[in-house]
């Protein structure tokens, strides 16, 4: 999680992302309102006065964990996105620009769909804000490739059992579809294991195709997964 994105960050912004780094870890294993600020002194070797120097309290803690990870996400989200007008390529920029982030930082993606209505006042209003754009961006790239679905359908054969196909009326509602790929992505730091044999690209790949054709894909689909099918036992039921 970088607290500054400048390539020198400061003595100052490397002992704040210490300090964020550390906390988001406490956060996801005790919970926010569990751990006391002598807790985070303790594991950052960093006196509680150090601490009072870097923030004004512990929820301002939470705050800063929370406003930086979706403040670094939708600066990365935007620069990458600046590059492509096809709404295929957005959504699986859109996935892999959310879980390669996460993947290195899944303390605080637990902290942040834990912890997210630990914070009040100015400071959840403001985090708010930030989570609204980046859930309008999602929505938005949704319903971009939803308005490309007749072009691209109508060029496919057939179906069987001479179905008629889906019209406008009864295409997935936009909201429905938005969280239902928000509830895809922020599951994985309850199962997924960043050093396992299932690499990010692998996730996203398998998470794109899932969420676009279902999971009984035909192989044929527009888009191809990153490697062979991987043999790891998982299971649903894996704690973080």
């Amino acid at each position: 999680m970088s607290v500054n994105s400048n390539s020198e960050p400061s003595r100052y912004d490397q002992k704040l992302e210490l300090i964020l780094r550390t906390s988001a870890r406490i956060f996801a294993e005790k919970s926010f309102h569990s751990t006391t600020m002598r807790d985070i002194s303790r594991a950052t070797g960093v006196s509680l006065a150090g601490l009072y120097h870097y923030c004004k309290s512990k929820e301002e803690l939470l705050f800063l964990i929370q406003d930086h990870c979706f403040g670094r996400v939708l600066e990365r989200l935007e620069q990458r996105l600046s590059a492509s007008s096809d709404p295929i390529e957005k959504l699986r920029i859109f996935i892999d620009n959310h879980l390669s982030f996460f993947a290195a930082n899944m303390a605080e993606m637990k902290v942040l769909s834990h912890e997210a209505d630990s914070l009040g006042g100015d400071l959840h209003a403001h985090v708010s804000n930030k989570k609204r754009q980046y859930t309008r961006r999602a929505r938005k790239i949704l319903s971009e490739l939803q308005h490309t679905a007749p072009a691209a359908t109508a060029a496919r054969p057939a179906r069987r059992n001479g179905r008629r196909r889906v019209t406008d009326s009864r295409r997935m509602d936009l909201t429905v579809a938005t969280y239902a790929l928000f509830g895809m992505m922020n599951w994985i730091y309850n199962w997924y294991d960043p050093g396992g044999k299932l690499s990010v690209t692998q996730l996203v790949d398998n998470i794109t195709q899932l969420f676009l054709a279902g999971f009984l894909a035909r192989e044929e689909a527009a888009f191809a997964l990153a490697g062979p099918g991987m043999a790891e036992k998982i299971s649903v039921w894996r704690t973080a």
